[in-house]
């Protein structure tokens, strides 16, 4: 499940960690996010007009007990957003570690690490849930990044939301709410912007949309494509090649919406690919964390494009029975994944320390995933605004994946290795693993109004997931030819309460208890490795306070939490080759605050900060692997240790100044200044050898430490100009060029485990751009 690894990664892949992991070292308050006119003097809209669907209907996001950050289209735009790392300090307790390109990211709330190869933030656009929900499409790594264009909010639901969002919602939800077509209005709008990165390239971005009511008040049409490129300002130190991790997403979507008198039906289809010639890697020296070479340079024998290309069908149908909705959600999406990694610091000394030829060789591992879901949701809601509100419905999925892995072996130079080696060792591995995943969940919500001031939400779901999966080896000398399947079924039952009691007309005060789940299934068969990994389950306990001021300039939200993390699922591998077992337990707590204020009618500012305190609770268990002669006893966490990529405090403020001029031109000028303290890059690894059968006896213990990420802050500032019908802005992202690191990673040889260099992801270095848009 997981192979050929001599350090552990960020991002845990089951025997994805076959090659990839260890290899691949190789403004506003967003709570209080509003929508906002073309205009930057209609800023004034009350901030009571944010609704959010998080519990699958529409809701005033000061009336739901619960985190919840918005991220309007507005915002996006202003900032020129194209992936989650642009936006994510907008969001208290979110935290997204990049690879090195759109589309390679790890996402966590709350101190909810990944620490698997599954994902612990489940991903919805508008009803239909997207990635796959089982541990063989590295999930957890390769996260939706959708360009958000064509997007009218973003949705960002912290704590576990296992009742209404099942499977891998164990620490919150990330959900992308489309535009609608527009049934009584034309709407043309059309933009192209250019940007440029400081002592790096230049690329431009285009974006066309359109919107046309085929019927009015009953049939509607919506169609947008949009392209954006990213330009390129890391170097290669091996090949000379400078930029190399320029990249280019392009997205399009179509919609047909239609209001009936008792039905509305919704029809979409979404396409979006990413394309990356290289990612942003610089490589450090161990000891100092100084760069090699230059500030924005790595070391790289081998290209490591990636290429993420997902299509997505939904059709939504809305029945009003007069007593009740009933609501039909359907799904399908089709994503294909490539990723390749230079893995020659891992697999390059092979040649040399194995084969015994008189250099080191290079190497390059590369991935494909290949997955088809289906997903079918019904459920019958209650008319809402009543006493008492319900909803109750079926939820079914079946995912169909493939993951291929191949290692290549050659000379330093690129080329075969001499014969005979080339046909007996260039290819080190082959190895597929198709899986499969099917889930069947039971739920159903309720809310109880006690006067008018008291209310009780309370929620249940039981899921159950059968699973199938086979390792197959073909060829290659790093993992045991032959093939072994496994399956696995569980059941698994979450559930949520949550008072609510208002204190005055504009606060609320709220509690809630929640459970989620991160589904467990089928392991590789190893000596040492479980034949299958049971789910995480977590259990949340939260008090907030949502509050305004009469004349809502003033707003305020606070949350504390404390999070139990049981049965955590963890790598654990050995010399390379290695699967998923249920380490243990963790905890989470902290304190969050999401905060605007109005000054004037013109002048807005806000402050969102997040402190979090989450650990290990105990030793992760052991993973005892016989050696003949001796065992090795693996512990792949110890007591005390931070989750990895938390940082203790984060916050961002911003501000924002609308003005009008005399000669009709409205417009704005804002900007975010964000900070992300100092995280770790994993928890501990403790390595010992023991006699057989006898842990009390270690003769020899090898404790790896994870490496130190420093806090570091950025400025990001825009403005923006324009009529009714056009508007220029511009953008300069980190503006004072500040350093930092998204993630890290040792890269060491996977024979020798000698430490070459530290494998580091820049953040977004400063960044200038311009952008005008046109609507009509």
């Amino acid at each position: 499940m997981h192979a050929f690894r001599s350090a552990r990664p960020w991002f845990r892949s089951p025997l994805s960690l076959a090659i990839a992991s260890t290899l691949a070292c190789a403004t506003a308050a967003p709570v209080l996010a509003q929508e906002r006119a073309t205009t930057a003097a209609e800023e004034a809209v009350t901030l009571d007009s944010v609704v959010v669907t998080a519990n699958k209907r529409v809701e005033n996001v000061r009336d739901v007990g619960a985190s919840i950050s918005v991220i309007g289209e507005r915002q996006l735009e202003n900032m020129a957003a194209s992936s989650l790392t642009d936006y994510a300090a907008l969001i208290p307790g979110m935290q997204v570690q990049s690879s090195g390109t759109p589309g390679l990211t790890a996402v966590s709330l709350r101190g909810i690490s990944t620490l698997s190869s599954g994902a612990t933030v489940a991903t919805y656009i508008d009803e239909v849930p997207v990635g796959s929900s089982g541990i063989y499409q590295s999930a957890g790594s390769l996260m939706l990044d959708l360009l958000p264009y064509d997007i009218s909010r973003v949705e960002v639901l912290r704590g576990p939301q296992g009742t209404l969002y099942g499977a891998g919602a164990i620490g919150g939800l990330l959900k992308y709410v489309t535009r609608a077509p527009d049934l009584v209005n034309e709407e043309f709008r059309a933009g192209v912007g250019l940007r440029s990165v400081s002592d790096g390239g230049q690329d431009w971005n285009g974006r066309v949309g359109v919107s046309l009511p085929l019927q009015e008040d009953r049939l509607g049409l919506r169609m947008s494509v949009a392209r954006n490129g990213l330009p390129g300002y890391t170097d290669n130190a091996i090949d000379g090649r400078r930029d190399i991790n320029d990249s280019e997403q392009i997205g399009g979507r179509a919609a047909l919406s239609w209001d009936g008198d008792m039905v509305d039906v919704d029809l979409g289809v979404l396409h979006q690919r990413i394309d990356a010639s290289d990612r942003a890697v610089v490589a450090l020296e161990p000891d100092t964390y100084a760069p090699l070479g230059g500030e924005f340079e790595g070391r790289n024998w081998q290209r490591q494009p990636f290429s993420k290309e997902l299509t997505l069908t939904s059709l939504s149908v809305n029945w009003d029975l007069g007593w009740a909705d009933l609501v039909s959600a359907t799904g399908w999406s089709k994503t294909k994944t490539l990723d390749q990694i230079d893995t020659t610091v891992q697999f390059g000394e092979v040649a040399d320390l194995l084969l015994g030829l008189p250099e080191p060789g290079s190497s390059n591992v590369r991935y494909t995933f290949d997955l088809d879901k289906i997903t079918q949701e019904f459920r019958f809601s209650s008319k809402t605004g009543g006493r008492f509100e319900w909803m109750a419905g079926v939820f079914y999925t079946k995912e169909d994946a493939q993951q291929n892995q191949v290692a290549w072996l050659g000379q330093r130079d690129g080329s075969p290795l001499p014969a005979p080696f080339d046909a007996a060792f260039g290819t080190l591995a082959v190895i597929g693993l198709p899986s499969t995943y099917e889930e069947v969940a039971l739920f159903a919500n309720a809310s109880w109004r006690f006067g008018e001031r008291f209310k009780i939400d309370a929620g249940l779901r039981q899921a159950r997931n059968d699973q199938w999966f086979s390792q197959n080896v073909s060829e290659g000398i790093l993992a045991p030819i032959g093939d072994a399947p496994g399956e696995s079924t569980e059941d698994v039952f979450t559930w949520s309460l949550s008072p609510q009691f208002k204190l005055a007309e504009d606060t609320m005060l709220y509690a809630r208890v929640a459970t989620g789940y991160q589904p467990g299934g089928p392991n590789v068969a190893l000596p040492g490795i479980p034949p299958s990994v049971d789910s995480s389950m977590l259990a949340s306990y939260e008090l907030g306070l949502k509050s305004q001021t009469a004349d809502r300039r003033v707003q305020v939200d606070v949350s504390a939490f404390r999070i139990e993390w049981d049965d955590i699922q963890v790598a654990s591998s050995f010399n390379g080759i290695g699967g998923l077992v249920n380490g243990g337990e963790a905890s989470s707590e902290g304190l969050e605050l999401a905060s605007q204020f109005r000054a004037t009618e013109a002048l807005s500012l806000g402050i969102n900060a997040a402190y979090t305190k989450a650990r290990v609770k105990n030793d992760f268990e052991a993973t005892v692997i016989p050696q003949g002669a001796f065992d090795v006893v693996l512990n792949t966490g110890l007591a005390g240790d931070r989750m990895p990529y938390v940082p203790t405090l984060s916050w961002a403020a911003n501000a924002e100044y609308a003005f009008m001029t005399a000669q009709g031109l409205s417009g704005q000028v804002g900007g975010v200044l964000r900070f992300t303290g100092e995280r770790l890059s994993d928890t501990t690894e403790r390595q010992r050898v023991t006699a057989p059968g006898d842990p009390s006896t270690v003769l020899q213990e090898e404790v790896t430490a994870p490496l130190r990420l420093d806090s570091y802050r950025a400025l990001d500032l825009y403005a923006g100009i324009g009529r009714e019908r056009w508007e220029l802005r511009a953008y300069v992202s980190n503006v004072t060029g500040e350093g930092g690191y998204s993630s890290m990673t040792p890269a060491a040889g996977a024979l020798s485990g000698t430490l070459a260099y530290l494998a580091a992801v820049p953040i977004q270095p400063r960044m200038f751009g311009v952008e005008l848009d046109v609507r009509f």
